[in-house]
C-alpha cells in the first residue's frame, strides 16, 4: 500500500491496511517521513508500516531557476540576489565606520587628516550607493518576475500552460510540475526490491508511482496488479496560489495514470460514475466509504474515551453543536461562530488537528469568536483516535457539516457525515449535493444553504426543537450497517481476491461481533 502522507491521522488509510492483513494478506503500508513523524517503522495490526524520506531535487519548476526574458535585469534565480543584497549592506556598515573614525580625528583635532580621509573615502561611498541601488533594482525586477510566473492571470502564463497541455497532452505534467518525479526516487526502488502481488495506491500523487511499478514488475515477468484508490476528484481541488501550474500538472498526472490501474474504488457513487467518464475507465470503480468501524480489537477497548462535554466544561443540558474535520476558510466554521449570537445558549466543539499554537486557521476561528463576544462558547480540542470519534462525539445534540461549494464537497458522504450517523446525531449539512441528497431522504437532520448564517440558525432550532425525531432516522434497519467500515473492507477484499485469486488467502471466517 502506499500513501503520499505520513499515515498519522489517515484514518481511511489505517483501516484499509488493518483490515487487509486480518483478511491474510501479507501487508506493507508506505508512506511519507516528515517532521512530525514520531517514528519510521510501526504496526497497524498485521500491517507493517514503513516511512520512506522523500528528497525533493526536482521540486522547484525548472522556470524559478533560471533567467527569464519577461524581465531581462532581474537578478537570476536563486540565492544571489539575497546575497548580494546583503554583501553590499555590509560594504554600507564598513563605510559608517570609517566615517564613524574620521568623525573621531576631527573631534581630536586632526582636521587636515579628516579632509584627507573624507575625501578618500567619497569614491567609495558613491560607488556603493550606485550599485546598491543597481541592486534593489535587480532584486526588485526578480521579485516582479516570481509575481508574474505565479499570477495565473497573465496571458503568457496562461499560454505556457496550454502549450504543454497541447503538444504533450497527459504527459504535460513533465514539464508542468517535474517534482512528481521526486516520488518516484523515494518510492519505485523500494517496491521494486517488494516484489509486491498488488499495490494499492492511495490518492493521485502515489497513482502513478503503483501504475509504473506494476507495468515494471510485469516486465520482469510477474503478475502485479494495481489497485487505485481514489480520494478525490483531482480537477476539484484547490489549487496552489503560488504556482499555477501546479493543479494542471495533477489533473495531466492523473488522466495518464488511472486509466492503466487493474482497478479503480473511490469514495462515492458519484464520484464513480465522474472517473469513469472523465478518465474512460472499462468499468464502474467500486464504492469504498471511509466508514467508521463498528467491531474494535480489544486492545482500542482499553483506551477511554474523553468526555467531550466535562471537556469543554459545560454539563448534560446546555445544547452542544460538534464539528469534526479540518480547518480552513471552505469548511464554512465562520459560519458556526456567527451564528451564536443568535442562539445564546448553545456551545460549539470544534475536533481538529491542530486546535492551538502556531495553527493561524484555527487561531483565526478563536480571534473571530473572541470579537464576536461568544469566546466562551467556542471549544477547540484535538482528535481522538478514529476508532473513538463516534462515540466521543455522541454526547454532542447534533454534528454540524457547514462546508462550501466546492466541486469536492458536493461528490460524497465525507467522513464526518459517518462518524456523525455511527454517533446517532442530528446532521445539519449545507446544501451540498450527496450529502443533502442522503439527508434529505434519510429523515437524520436539515439543509441550510452554505454559508447563509440566517437559514444555518433556522436548521440549528429545528433539529434543537425535537432532536429525538433526527434520532429515529438511524433505526431504520440496514441504515448503519452499510456504513460500516467492515461492509467496505469486505469490497476491498473482493476487488483485491478478483485481481489476484491465484495468491489470496483463504477466505477467513467473520468473529462474533463485539458491541463498540
Amino acid at each position: 500500500m502506499l500513501v503520499d502522507n505520513g499515515v498519522h491521522g489517515d484514518s481511511r488509510v489505517q483501516k484499509t491496511a488493518r483490515s487487509a492483513a486480518e483478511a491474510g494478506w501479507e501487508v506493507i503500508l508506505l508512506g511519507i517521513l516528515g517532521k512530525a513523524s514520531p517514528e519510521e517503522t510501526w504496526s497497524i495490526g498485521g500491517a507493517q508500516v514503513r516511512l520512506l524520506t522523500v528528497p525533493r531535487p526536482l521540486a522547484q519548476h525548472p522556470l524559478h531557476l533560471r533567467r527569464s526574458l519577461r524581465r531581462p535585469l532581474a537578478y537570476r534565480p536563486g540565492r544571489y540576489a539575497t546575497q548580494r543584497l546583503n554583501a553590499l549592506k555590509a560594504r554600507r556598515l564598513e563605510l559608517r565606520q570609517r566615517q564613524a573614525h574620521l568623525d573621531e580625528v576631527r573631534r581630536a583635532g586632526s582636521r587636515g587628516r579628516y579632509l584627507v580621509g573624507r575625501a578618500l573615502l567619497l569614491p567609495a561611498r558613491a560607488s556603493t550607493k550606485i550599485r546598491t541601488r543597481w541592486a534593489r533594482l535587480r532584486s526588485g525586477e526578480l521579485k516582479r518576475l516570481r509575481a508574474n510566473q505565479q499570477n495565473p492571470d497573465l496571458p503568457l502564463t496562461k499560454l505556457s500552460i496550454r502549450f504543454w497541455q497541447t503538444v504533450m497532452g497527459p504527459r504535460s505534467w513533465r514539464r508542468l510540475d517535474p517534482g512528481l518525479w521526486d516520488y518516484e526516487f523515494a518510492f519505485g526502488p523500494v517496491i521494486d526490491d517488494l516484489k509486491p502481488d498488488l499495490i494499492h495506491a492511495n490518492d493521485f500523487r502515489m497513482a502513478g508511482v503503483g501504475v509504473r511499478a506494476a507495468e515494471r514488475a510485469r516486465a520482469r515477468g510477474r503478475a502485479t496488479r494495481v489497485v487505485w484508490d481514489a480520494h478525490e476528484y483531482v480537477a476539484g481541488v484547490l489549487g496552489r496560489p503560488d504556482n499555477p501550474r501546479w493543479l494542471p500538472a495533477q489533473i495531466a498526472y492523473t488522466a495518464e495514470h488511472a486509466p492503466r490501474a487493474d482497478a479503480v474504488v473511490t469514495v462515492s457513487s458519484t464520484l464513480a460514475e465522474l472517473l469513469r467518464e472523465v478518465h474512460d475507465l472499462p468499468a464502474l470503480p467500486d464504492v469504498v466509504l471511509n466508514a467508521p468501524a463498528r467491531v474494535a480489537d480489544d486492545a482500542r477497548h482499553d483506551t477511554p474515551v474523553p468526555d467531550l462535554r466535562a471537556r469543554c466544561g459545560i454539563g448534560p443540558d446546555t445544547p452542544l453543536l460538534v464539528y469534526c474535520g479540518g480547518v480552513n476558510p471552505s469548511r464554512g466554521l465562520d459560519t458556526m461562530v456567527d451564528a451564536l449570537t443568535q442562539l445564546p445558549d448553545v456551545h460549539i466543539a470544534l475536533v481538529t488537528l491542530h486546535p492551538s499554537g502556531n495553527n493561524a486557521q484555527s487561531e483565526a476561528v478563536r480571534e473571530r469568536a473572541v470579537q464576536a463576544g461568544v469566546g466562551d462558547r467556542v471549544h477547540l480540542m484535538p482528535y481522538v483516535p478514529h476508532w473513538q470519534v463516534s462515540e466521543f462525539l455522541a454526547p454532542a445534540d447534533a454534528g454540524v457539516i457547514p462546508i462550501h461549494h466546492k466541486p469536492n464537497h458536493e461528490l460524497a458522504l465525507i467522513t464526518k457525515f459517518l462518524e456523525y450517523s455511527h454517533a446517532r446525531l442530528p446532521i445539519v449539512v449545507s446544501d451540498v449535493r450527496t450529502m443533502a441528497e442522503t439527508v434529505r431522504s434519510t429523515g437524520q437532520g436539515e439543509v441550510f444553504r452554505a454559508e447563509d448564517v440566517p437559514d444555518y440558525v433556522r436548521a440549528v432550532r429545528e433539529v434543537l426543537a425535537d432532536p429525538k425525531r433526527y434520532r429515529q432516522a438511524y433505526d431504520r434497519p440496514g441504515l448503519l450497517d452499510g456504513w460500516t467500515w467492515e461492509a467496505q473492507a469486505a469490497v476491498l477484499d473482493g476487488v483485491y481476491r478478483r485481481l489476484r485469486p491465484d495468491v489470496a488467502p483463504p477466505v477467513r471466517q467473520p468473529a462474533d461481533p463485539v458491541s463498540h
